[in-house]
Formats: structure tokens, C-alpha cells, sequence
């Protein structure tokens, strides 16, 4: 096995390459050599800004989750939400706008397949969480019916 000589000069110029690039790892192969550069990620810091008034953002990892209104309808999946079936299009429901059990009341895509969310129950559309196209995590509320 020959001596692996290492070059300071390439290490210092792929690492430069890395911070400029914005790449996370670069390997390079030559006459039987290999010289493998990674950059290790700053640590995340997660912010949770409360939508309350008069509350100071929180700089955690396990952001405490909203208080979730009575009568929610919560997202079943992650995804981005329509309230319309096309772009431009009427929205399936508004505030005030009455429901019956199973009708659609909006679509969560989720990996390109549209899921239309049903109204869980008869009632009467009381308010709209969500705007259309927003990303939307599990357990999130969409809508509120009563």
C-alpha cells in the first residue's frame, strides 16, 4: 500500500468549493486516491412564533402545539390544501355555508394525489383556518363546523 500523500492545499480549495456551492459533500478520485470533504450543518433552532398578542417567540425543539377550536376539522395527513378544486375556481365552502356529513370541503395533495376532506358531520361552516395552497401538518385545523 503506497503513502497517502495529502494535499492541504486541494482540502482547503474542495472546502471553499463547499461553502461557495452551498453543497454538503464533495469527493474526489485520482490515481488510486480518494479525498471525500464534508460540511456539517449548523444545529437547527427551531422558532415558534405564538399568533397570540402580547407573547415573546419561543426558541425550542418541541414548540408547544395550538390550542385546537371546538369543532375543528383537522388535517388527516401532511400536505398543501385547496379549498377549490382548480386554481381560481370557487371554493367548496365558506363561512355560512351549510354541510352535510361527507361533503367535501376541501382537497389536502399529499405526494401528487388530491385527498378530498369531508365535513364530518351536518352543519354550518363557521370559520376557514387555512388559505388555499398552505401547507398544512397533521393534526392542523382546517375548518371549523357547528
Amino acid at each position: 500500500m503506497s503513502k497517502f500523500d495529502i494535499d492541504e492545499a486541494l482540502i482547503r480549495k474542495l472546502g471553499n468549493l463547499l461553502k461557495e456551492t452551498g453543497l454538503t459533500e464533495l469527493e474526489l478520485e485520482k490515481d488510486g486516491q480518494r479525498i471525500r470533504v464534508t460540511a456539517q450543518a449548523a444545529p437547527a433552532t427551531i422558532v415558534h412564533a405564538s399568533p397570540i398578542v402580547n407573547t415573546v417567540p419561543v426558541l425550542t425543539a418541541a414548540a408547544s402545539k395550538p390550542e385546537i377550536p371546538k369543532n375543528a376539522l383537522t388535517s388527516p395527513m401532511v400536505g398543501t390544501a385547496y379549498l377549490s378544486s382548480e386554481p381560481g375556481g370557487s371554493p367548496f365552502v365558506k363561512v355560512g355555508d351549510r354541510v352535510s356529513k361527507g361533503q367535501t370541503v376541501l382537497i389536502i395533495e399529499a405526494m401528487k394525489v388530491m385527498n378530498p376532506i369531508s365535513a364530518p358531520a351536518n352543519g354550518v361552516v363557521k370559520e376557514v383556518l387555512v388559505h388555499d395552497a398552505q401547507p398544512v401538518e397533521f393534526g392542523e385545523p382546517l375548518l371549523v363546523i357547528e
